[in-house]
């Protein structure tokens, strides 16, 4: 009988240091330790059992949290009786507010599905209400919309993502590379207000985003810039 030890080790091998099983069964081969690939997969399931409470109370209380940053990536996965490897897909709750003064411990949340569609991100977060931080990716168009269960949904972009639209947006546009500065400048800003109330850190960006004039953007890409920040089509 493998001792809890020996499993932990397994998983840390496979999903930490990407070991796959066979090349683990190796491993013990080399050291005249004979463990098959079924014998490594069992314990992998029976490991990943006993680990799904943790998992289910980390999600209970990610989604009792105020603010949810979530993203997804591929990730190429055994389709089964093909041979071959399929896109998957790995998507992340993450929770840390310490550099916004929040006093609740960091939590990450791995969760594993076939995709990235709205069924999926709607699968993932339920009924959640709060913060989330998103990028633009249409999953999450159902989210914060009056006529939905996730109607108490605040969506929130990113920074990167918005600042690559006005590097789209081109060099020739004055307006474009003056948004580029200021951006950099919120960067520097937000290095020094880092871990304050979130409440000045909100203020801070507010009277950033009223000194643009966006209404001068006559290019469809310069327009994107301002429908990213503020939400509208």
């Amino acid at each position: 009988m493998p001792t809890d030890a020996l499993i932990a080790d397994v998983l840390i091998n496979k999903y930490c240091d990407h070991l796959p099983l066979y090349r683990q069964s190796k491993i013990f081969a080399r050291q005249g330790i004979e463990i098959s690939r079924a014998t490594l997969a069992n314990w992998v399931g029976r490991g990943i059992a006993a680990l799904q409470p943790i998992v289910d109370r980390m999600r209970v209380d990610a989604l009792a949290r105020s603010r949810l940053f979530v993203d997804e990536t591929t990730v190429k996965v055994l389709a089964p009786g093909t041979g071959k490897t399929k896109t998957g897909y790995m998507w992340v709750i993450v929770c840390d507010d310490r550099a916004h003064g929040g006093a609740d411990p960091p939590l990450a949340l791995y969760t594993y599905m076939p995709g990235r569609g709205a069924m999926w991100a709607r699968q993932l977060l339920g009924a959640y209400h709060g913060i989330l931080q998103v990028d633009a990716w249409q999953a999450y168009d159902q989210f914060g919309k009056d006529d939905r269960a996730n109607a108490g949904v605040w969506k929130s972009y990113c920074w990167a993502h918005l600042r690559r639209k006005f590097v789209d947006a081109g060099s020739d546009a004055p307006i474009a590379q003056d948004a580029l500065q200021r951006i950099a400048r919120i960067y520097g800003i937000e290095k020094d207000i880092r871990g304050r109330p979130p409440e000045e850190r909100l203020a801070q960006l507010e009277q950033w985003v009223s000194k643009m004039h966006f209404c001068s953007m006559t290019c469809a890409r310069r327009r994107k810039c301002y429908h990213y920040i503020f939400g509208v089509g």
